[in-house]
């Protein structure tokens, strides 16, 4: 049988088109890339429709080390691919074996890139992999991937979407994140002192009387390093002390600007602090990296 003829299915043996295409991409060395591209596109519309078992049929196929393959090619189908690993990382049972099968390291080293739709997605992959994992998180921390997220983000400031996705991959690798990121909407705050800049995210959409604040704090030093703050914080609406219009009692809400006062999580890249309380309404992570 020729290489074109294994890759495809045979007539008299109809398979659906996520295992055809699995099936395809499984024995990708043997398919030229015009040849695979229609296979990941059909992995990658099943992924986006989220079915249920996807995750599960891919992680059980074994690809995903052959998709780790195609991102370290560095080829046409790279920024293609990196897509998909993206809207896969959205469910947990690919998330957890990103690392094992060697995606997790050729997405760092993808973040050099100065292909920005690429640099886009592969943050997007990022934030969604270490997306509360502890573990993952760490993994990422030990193969360098913040100082390569904050260069991104500081070289492409105007590109919006990539400056989220980076935030979010940066609060996600702090575990003060969230899952997608597309409900907060970021604006870069004022300056407080030399080599600083804030980043504020707030809910596009906030209901009852508060909200939650991430603000992110770059602070350059003068020998080189960087360091990354990440704060949530809770904001409360004046109407919930003004609704009782004007008939206070001794037992009135205090006037603060907002809720919380304790660090929840403080971390360094080479050492954290763990085992602190996780409940409280101000969380805090600290990341001191190396550009």
């Amino acid at each position: 049988m020729d290489k074109m003829g294994a890759s495809r299915p045979l007539p008299n043996a109809p398979k659906d088109s996520l295992s055809a295409a699995i099936e395809a991409i499984s024995v990708s060395p043997e398919l030229v890339e015009e040849e695979l591209k229609p296979y990941l596109d059909t992995v990658l519309n099943v992924a986006i429709e989220r079915k249920k078992g996807t995750s599960e049929q891919v992680v059980e196929s074994g690809i995903l080390p052959v998709l780790a393959q195609i991102l370290r090619r560095k080829s046409t189908l790279t920024t293609h691919t990196a897509r998909l690993v993206a809207e896969l990382a959205r469910d947990a049972p690919v998330r957890e074996q990103c690392f094992e099968t060697g995606i997790v390291s050729a997405l760092v080293t993808l973040l050099l890139s100065q292909d920005q739709d690429l640099l886009l997605h592969v943050s997007q992959a990022i934030a969604r992999i270490c997306y509360d994992s502890n573990l993952q998180q760490e993994r990422f921390l030990r193969l360098g991937a913040v100082p390569r997220l904050v260069s991104v983000l500081l070289q492409y400031l105007e590109n919006e979407a990539l400056l989220s996705s980076c935030l979010l991959a940066l609060c996600n690798l702090a575990n003060m994140g969230e899952e997608d990121g597309t409900m907060l909407s970021w604006e870069e705050g004022a300056y407080f002192g030399e080599g600083e800049r804030i980043f504020r995210g707030t809910s596009r959409y906030s209901f009852g009387f508060s909200s939650a604040v991430t603000v992110v704090r770059l602070k350059q030093w003068t020998n080189g390093h960087y360091s990354v703050a990440v704060e949530v914080l809770q904001r409360c609406s004046t109407m919930l002390w003004g609704a009782k219009n004007g008939h206070q009692t001794e037992h009135h809400l205090p006037n603060f600007a907002h809720l919380g006062s304790c660090p929840k999580l403080y971390k360094v890249i080479k050492c954290s602090v763990k085992n602190i309380p996780r409940k409280r309404n101000l969380r805090a992570a600290v990341l001191h990296t190396l550009l």
